[in-house]
């Protein structure tokens, strides 16, 4: 079904009075997933897709939070009564939540619809490139991470550990991200994107009186 004039408006709206204060999961997060959404699409997006994007982090719990893996879950069957109000069908909903449920990295479902597919390449686009950088940092600090090891900042003698150093987040996950896309376009975006992730690295490396490790941009 073709999208209605007023439903993202509307989308909009029901997930800016439910949001907790995050600045890396807040609505400019929502209207850039559904931006990249767009951009991946390769036919008319549906409302079943714009629904997803605006809706896949509904119950959004910090990254440090024993049951973030169940997020992705809690916002599927958060979303239900959102979507029955906007008279969704049965199979539109199903088809919807678990676009939902299979968007995070944590919750470890396989997207099984293109639909799927697509938001979750869409998601992680946002993880990536210079906002990607902007996000990462906007995490780190809300938990307090610092920026880098000092001794071994791009981790070369020790195990790369994400939850003590910021820095640490770009070689355990996100410039692996490009590499795990579902759909043809998300992935060429995600290498894009990526290749500017390596010149802000290098960019870094060179202020802090190093280099960027060569398997860094493997």
């Amino acid at each position: 079904m073709a999208i209605s004039a007023d439903l993202r408006s509307a989308l909009r709206a029901e997930v800016t009075a439910r949001m907790a204060q995050d600045p890396a999961h807040d609505l400019a997060h929502l209207d850039r997933v559904w931006a990249n959404a767009q951009a991946i699409c390769d036919h008319m997006p549906s409302r079943i897709l714009l629904a997803a994007s605006y809706l896949h982090d509904l119950v959004n719990l910090p990254k440090d939070d024993p049951e973030r893996h169940l997020a992705s879950r809690r916002s599927a069957e958060a979303a239900r009564p959102v979507l029955m109000a906007r008279q969704f069908t049965a199979d539109e909903i199903e088809e919807t939540c678990h676009a939902i449920e299979a968007h995070s990295f944590s919750a470890c479902i396989t997207p099984n619809t293109q639909t799927a597919r697509i938001l979750r390449d869409a998601d992680r686009l946002d993880a990536l490139g210079a906002i990607g950088i902007a996000r990462c940092f906007a995490v780190s600090g809300a938990l307090g991470r610092d920026l880098y090891d000092p001794v071994d900042p791009f981790a070369q003698t020790r195990d790369p550990d994400d939850k003590t150093w910021s820095l640490d987040h770009f070689r355990v996950k996100l410039l692996r991200l490009p590499d795990e896309m579902l759909t043809a376009r998300g992935a060429e975006l995600a290498h894009d994107r990526a290749a500017r992730m390596i010149v802000f690295l290098d960019t870094l490396a060179s202020e802090i009186g190093t280099r960027l490790p060569d398997d860094w941009r493997a």
